[in-house]
């Protein structure tokens, strides 16, 4: 069996490796990881706008595999937050016919984060250093700011696993 992961992010291809290991017809799977397009925007401003990336992802990630996950983590908007978003990771996997999505918990970033996301378009690596939250430019692709809003009590991996984990309720687990 193969699978390909739409991404190359080592935090989204450990946490798929990880995952998969607790199911049985899926864990000696061939992982592959590949750079496609999301065709959304690099910081996903709505629920809707992240679910397309997701999809889209898985869609131009599959051939010649099983299946094909799609990973992409945006803002949507959430009444009575203190910025009025909060952060959702969304995974897509693809099976060649149907779509099965998942998501995972959704937090919200300080205000200053979120300011320069909306406003100026910033991803969320790019708005977590200019706020002076990290040092590490690639924030996504170590603990997450979710890992360093949380002190690790949530990381960027384990909360990509909830996003895979929901979508795999809708594969057949044989």
């Amino acid at each position: 069996m193969k699978i390909k992961i739409a991404s190359r992010n080592q935090v989204k291809v450990e946490a798929l490796k990880e995952i998969i290991q607790d199911y049985p017809h899926l864990r000696n799977a061939e992982i592959i990881a590949v750079d496609v397009s999301s065709e959304v925007d690099n910081q996903p401003k709505s629920l809707e706008e992240t679910i397309k990336g997701a999809i889209n992802r898985s869609r131009n990630a599959y051939s010649n595999c099983n299946y094909s996950f799609g990973i992409e983590s945006g803002l949507m908007v959430v009444p009575y937050t203190k910025t009025g978003h909060m952060n959702v990771c969304v995974c897509a996997i693809f099976d060649g016919k149907e779509y099965h999505l998942g998501l995972s918990s959704a937090w919200e970033a300080p205000k200053k984060v979120a300011e320069y996301m909306l406003n100026e378009g910033l991803d969320m690596n790019d708005a977590a250093h200019r706020a002076c939250l990290t040092q590490n430019p690639k924030i996504g692709s170590a603990e997450g700011l979710v890992g360093i809003m949380t002190k690790g009590r949530l990381t960027r991996k384990k909360y990509t696993k909830e996003a895979i984990r929901t979508a795999l309720i809708h594969v057949d687990t044989e």
